[in-house]
């Protein structure tokens, strides 16, 4: 899927408040969706998608820092907390209310974690929000026949399913597009991990006979079966995992990993 290569100017909480403005939402790109090259372009779709649908949104831009979960998971509570309190005093502001995120990892943390060091905030991940646009007629999907037909298999984020219980919003998102939407076994609640939580996504796995991001890709090859296919994904630590598996198993062609958010904006004709 090429991307759209139309410029969007996307507004900062700074320019924002210059103006004496406030936005609907604030869009936390997070690490991934800002530095990672395959990310960025689904934090492009998911901005494409608010610039269509009109919500008023901002970004912090450069104001915005790692929310220091990585730092948490391997165990270093000091960085982790040096990081949420510059973030918190940042949000805080500009007296943020409501945030948005493609990140479970930044999800979880913005809303189970800040709130003990002062930041308290409405957190929605991507996937409700755009459920909720679905719901609300203001995403239509029309693109969506294009996927009929297309089996399409979703992998539950830890941190969005377990952790937050969030398990119907991605799905129901998937199921607009009128495609074939396919359960691999371990599924919701039973799903099988990436590999890459806990801060394990920044290191090597220990020696063993097989690396838990291959496990996890044999198992969505399976449930697609022979043909084209799509790995859904609503995490950008699930998204390089999963990718890299298919590249292990050398299915690139055949099977393509995208973000809800690109599958989304790819049916409504917004990135192609």
């Amino acid at each position: 899927m090429e991307e759209n290569k139309r410029l969007v100017k996307v507004p900062t909480m700074a320019e924002m408040a210059a103006n004496g403005e406030e936005p609907e939402v604030l869009f936390w790109v997070g690490c991934a969706g800002s530095f990672d090259d395959r990310y960025k372009r689904v934090t492009r779709a998911f901005v494409q998608i608010l610039e269509h649908v009109g919500v008023k949104y901002a970004v912090l831009g450069t104001e915005e820092s790692c929310t220091g979960e990585p730092a948490k998971r391997a165990g270093n509570e000091f960085l982790f907390q040096m990081q949420a309190i510059t973030n918190i005093e940042v949000l805080n502001a500009y007296n943020i209310k409501k945030i948005v995120t493609a990140c479970p990892h930044c999800f979880n943390t913005i809303k189970n974690e800040y709130p003990d060091l002062g930041g308290n905030y409405e957190v929605i991940h991507h996937s409700t929000f755009l459920q909720q646009l679905i719901n609300e007629g203001k995403v239509k999907v029309q693109g969506g026949e294009a996927f009929k037909g297309k089996r399409i298999t979703f992998h539950d984020s830890c941190y969005l399913g377990r952790a937050n219980d969030i398990y119907e919003a991605p799905r129901d998102v998937l199921a607009a597009l009128d495609a074939d939407l396919v359960e691999m076994k371990r599924s919701r609640a039973n799903g099988l991990c990436c590999g890459a939580g806990g801060a394990q996504m920044f290191k090597e796995p220990e020696p063993g006979k097989k690396d838990i991001n291959i496990e996890r890709t044999e198992e969505a090859l399976a449930t697609l079966g022979t043909g084209n296919g799509v790995i859904a994904t609503a995490c950008p630590f699930c998204m390089v995992m999963m990718s890299d598996g298919v590249k292990n198993k050398e299915q690139e062609e055949s099977v393509k990993v995208f973000d809800i958010a690109e599958l989304i904006a790819q049916a409504e004709g917004l990135s192609k």
